[in-house]
């Protein structure tokens, strides 16, 4: 399957020139080169040869590697970065203006990811440069550990660890260090780090034609960032796997990438390929870490999750691991004005675990005995538990339409968000005090409040405690039917304050208003309470048949045009009337007329 990749860019050409303008526009501390098209070169807008009087550090490759390298110039990093076409390597006559632009009596050092294109151009820049009078040296990082050490000339590729080496390299000559001394830290450091890389799906060139090799159901470990096939494809994996994979093979001792073993102190970088969102980075290195430090025996210093290598639009991350001591903590630690690199890790030893927080205790006034569920049910609590139990399994039984209605109309997880407050529900049920009705509706909204995120969940926890609050008024231990009543018609006054909503607005008060309406009709025309209670559930789900033909006024929905709401209810108010409904239905069938 072929397809023309979808891009928000002008002429694919021209990505790269944009993206600098773009670039040197958003941060006032760098400048471009003069040169475009054809020189590419982004730099400290501070620096210039003639008076910088500190090592130069310049980087550069293919671009589409966003923000590597531009996004990392910046005082205490790199102080040019020379950008090529997109997975292309720039060409000699870029990387001599960058050298020339910044390179002052101290020299420069050139950190060169391990590409063919990358050494031979960079190293006839250098050799140019150095028969003009500049002192130049290079460093070559090669940290990819996922194909066998012997690879002829090529060797092994320079992925994500290249960043490390930058901050190295960066705040060593920031330090006053001199050319030798900066080069030799940079390429001892470049010696301790490996990264591998895992991705789901292959990245999508500016203006071109993209198939996805992989297919559905697989994931590519060991591959390159320009798109390039990995060492291995495989079935989608839980990440816990992933991660142990990928540790397991770079620490991996046959192999001996990287020169680390147990007890020695490491950092980790999680680096996000493009398309990789932070949530699942963060799930990466939370399983990373304790991984590293039980199975492996190794202190984790510092932890770094992010992107800062990518492919593109490519959909996964890599993991590097370098060894640290304390002078590569430092250069870690050192301060910069480079954009990119993550400031918010702080200075001092990662700690070798992290307890939560413990929760303040509630302010509860009743005692534990008193939230239990009672020894022997009364004629309420027997009701009660009836109705709970069908109201929450129908509510289960209904999530994936839930979340088919809410895809096209909102953001597809009102199925999943009302699957947990039932399930919790469910869980905490043999604990409610059921023959105390006010205080098991208050239990209700503590369970909802306990895992239900986003709007839903604080409306139900509203709900529930208005409800509370009602039936609370009243000194009567049994709550009649006109109190139940009574309680409806003041939580959806609560939902309707707080959350703004009100009859027509296409949410779930359109299941519930009607339902309000009817039981009370109904209990004053003088039905017996389980009637009143069904046919109140019948108005409650016509009412929410009925959002079809609303315009949102509230809610996501209201982002939706009025073509596509039309073929779809308000999944909130289909969610309500599918637990009144079998509340009242469950009750109707145990109980009867008698209730």
């Amino acid at each position: 399957m072929v397809f023309q990749g979808k891009k928000l860019i002008n002429d694919p050409n021209d990505v790269v020139t944009e993206f600098i303008e773009g670039l040197v526009e958003t941060y006032p501390g760098m400048q471009f080169l003069d040169g475009f098209p054809e020189v590419k070169v982004v730099l400290r807008a501070d620096v210039s040869r003639s008076t910088y009087d500190k090592v130069a550090i310049i980087s550069g490759g293919g671009s589409g590697h966003e923000p590597a390298h531009a996004g990392f110039v910046g005082e205490g990093m790199l102080t040019a970065a020379i950008c090529g076409d997109v997975f292309a390597s720039p060409p000699v006559d870029s990387i001599l203006a960058g050298i020339r632009a910044v390179t002052g009596p101290m020299g420069c050092l050139l950190i060169v990811k391990n590409y063919t294109g990358d050494r031979l151009n960079f190293g006839l820049a250098a050799e140019q440069a150095k028969s003009e009078g500049y002192k130049v040296e290079t460093v070559i990082v090669g940290d990819d550990c996922a194909l066998p050490p012997p690879r002829g000339i090529a060797g092994r590729r320079g992925l994500a660890g290249t960043i490390l080496i930058h901050k190295v390299a960066g705040a060593a000559a920031a330090a006053g260090l001199s050319l030798a001394d900066v080069a030799t830290e940079a390429k001892c450091a470049s010696e301790m780090v490996g990264t591998m890389g895992v991705a789901l799906t292959v990245c999508t060139l500016p203006g071109q034609v993209t198939s996805d090799r992989l297919g559905p159901g697989k994931m590519e470990l060991g591959l390159g960032i320009h798109g390039e096939p990995g060492a291995a494809v495989a079935d989608i994996q839980p990440v816990d796997v992933v991660v142990s994979h990928v540790l397991d093979q770079i620490l991996s001792p046959e192999t001996n990438y990287v020169p680390i073993t147990r007890g020695n102190r490491v950092v980790l970088m999680i680096n996000g390929l493009g398309a990789t969102p932070m949530m699942e980075l963060m799930i990466a290195s939370g399983k990373a870490v304790p991984k590293l430090q039980l199975e492996h025996g190794l202190a984790v210093d510092r932890v770094y999750t992010g992107s800062f290598m990518t492919s593109i639009d490519m959909a996964g991350f890599s993991i590097t691991i370098m060894r640290a001591d304390e002078t590569i903590l430092q250069r870690l630690d050192a301060a910069t004005k480079a954009p990119y690199w993550p400031v918010g890790v702080a200075a001092g030893n990662h700690p070798p675990a992290k307890i939560p927080v413990p929760m303040p205790p509630s302010r509860s006034t009743k005692s534990d005995e008193s939230l239990s569920r009672p020894p022997q049910l009364n004629r309420q609590g027997q009701i009660l538990e009836v109705a709970i139990e069908a109201a929450a399994n129908a509510v289960i039984d209904l999530m994936d339409s839930l979340n088919d209605w809410d895809s096209k109309v909102g953001d597809g997880d009102c199925g999943s968000t009302m699957y947990r407050g039932a399930t919790a529900i469910l869980e905490d049920i043999k604990n409610y005090p059921l023959n105390d009705a006010a205080q098991t509706v208050n239990e209700l909204g503590s369970s909802v409040r306990r895992v239900m995120g986003g709007t839903s969940g604080i409306i139900y926890t509203i709900f529930f405690k208005a409800a509370y609050a009602q039936l609370t008024a009243s000194s009567q231990s049994i709550v009649t039917a006109k109190q139940w009543a009574e309680a409806l018609e003041a939580s959806i006054a609560a939902v309707s304050k707080y959350g703004g909503a009100s009859a027509g607005y296409r949410t779930l008060l359109d299941a519930l208003i009607p339902a309000s309406a009817m039981l009370q009709e109904r209990l004053n025309a003088g039905d017996d309470p389980c009637t009143a209670f069904v046919l109140s559930s019948e108005a409650a789900c016509n009412g929410a048949e009925s959002t079809k033909h609303m315009q949102a006024q509230a809610g996501r929905s209201t982002y939706i045009s009025g073509e596509i709401l039309a073929s779809v209810p308000d999944p909130g108010a289909m969610a309500a009337a599918t637990w009144y409904r079998a509340a009242a239905l469950a009750v109707k069938e145990k109980y009867g007329a008698s209730s």
